[in-house]
């Protein structure tokens, strides 16, 4: 194992990957000379050359669109839209093509591509590029979505989405890049679909991912204090969703949290409680609740930016109330 910055992950997944198949290449805004704007693809020009590592116009119609064909036609592409909020540019591509082409031509055509994004908050950004939205592309049969919360995780998962044959939505949180954690040296892949147990608990699961498993680890250290022993279950895959995982994890605690930092309407959160309340009713001992982003636009000013999001405190509040709660019937 070898300690490594997030951000250098993606970039190490990247470059194993590009050196192992001549069809990968790299496009996206400023992502050749200077490495992209949070540094993740720093190092793979001087390497791969101006035809693999290619910076784009900016234009995320393009990105996507050039990526979707390119794909189609036996590369496969890795494609950066440098803010998750920008997707917006080119939705019509995600949303009607690179998602349904193997659906519409029964399975004659298939698009391997990653388009990898950034999204969170964190860096006062204001409230047009702080989103996320990863349950957009939840909602979109035909699109695998990956949120990693930690080095490790980013670069296996990333070079498994790249080995896929289906379109992966890759969101990396830009609160992460800076952060380090233990990297095999040796190579590895980490299954699309399979959640991981970052904290082994009894009383409660705290169900998360991407920076919010940070968030919920330092709030189970806190619980622990209070004589709570949470489990922290980090999805790193919301589709496909690893379902056996959480009900192994729900059936042993009987109790549930779920932490995410995109609003609390409409949230991934409500997709993974309504999926618990459907298949493992019984296995509950307390209602199920959720810590999210708020409703309202991210604020720019850093106080109220963090406030706006799950904090150990929230979590921490949750996790005693679903605790000392009880029964369902009291």
């Amino acid at each position: 194992m070898k300690t490594m910055m997030y951000r250098d992950a993606i970039s190490s997944a990247l470059a194993e990957e590009m050196r192992r198949d001549e069809k990968i290449f790299v496009m996206g805004e400023d992502v050749a000379i200077t490495g992209g704007v949070y540094k993740a693809t720093k190092g793979l020009l001087d390497e791969f050359g101006p035809q693999r590592v290619r910076n784009t116009p900016l234009s995320e119609w393009a990105i996507a669109g050039v990526a979707c064909g390119a794909a189609m036609c036996g590369a496969r592409p890795v494609a950066e839209i440098m803010h998750v909020d920008f997707i917006g540019c080119c939705f019509d591509i995600v949303l009607n093509q690179m998602s349904k082409m193997a659906y519409k031509t029964n399975g004659k055509l298939n698009v391997p591509m990653v388009l990898r994004t950034q999204g969170g908050r964190g860096k006062s950004n204001g409230c047009t590029q702080s989103q996320s939205l990863e349950s957009l592309f939840t909602h979109i049969p035909g699109l695998k979505v990956v949120m990693p919360a930690t080095p490790k995780d980013a670069k296996g998962l990333l070079k498994s989405a790249i080995r896929d044959n289906n379109p992966v939505i890759f969101i990396e949180h830009k609160g992460l890049y800076q952060t380090k954690g233990e990297v095999p040296e040796e190579e590895y892949l980490i299954p699309l679909g399979k959640a991981d147990v970052k904290r082994t608990g009894k009383d409660v699961t705290i169900i998360t991912y991407s920076k919010s498993v940070l968030t919920s680890l330092d709030a189970a250290k806190e619980l622990e204090g209070k004589g709570i022993d949470a489990e922290v279950l980090d999805l790193r895959t919301l589709v496909p969703l690893d379902f056996e995982a959480i009900r192994e994890s729900v059936t042993k605690t009987g109790r549930v949290v779920i932490v995410h930092e995109s609003t609390e309407r409409t949230g991934y959160g409500a997709e993974i409680s309504a999926q618990i309340a459907d298949k493992l009713f019984d296995e509950l001992d307390a209602p199920i609740v959720r810590v999210c982003g708020a409703n309202i636009p991210v604020p720019n000013a850093t106080l109220p930016e963090i406030e706006s999001a799950p904090t150990v405190e929230k979590i921490v509040k949750a996790a005693v109330r679903v605790c000392q709660g009880g029964k369902w019937n009291g």
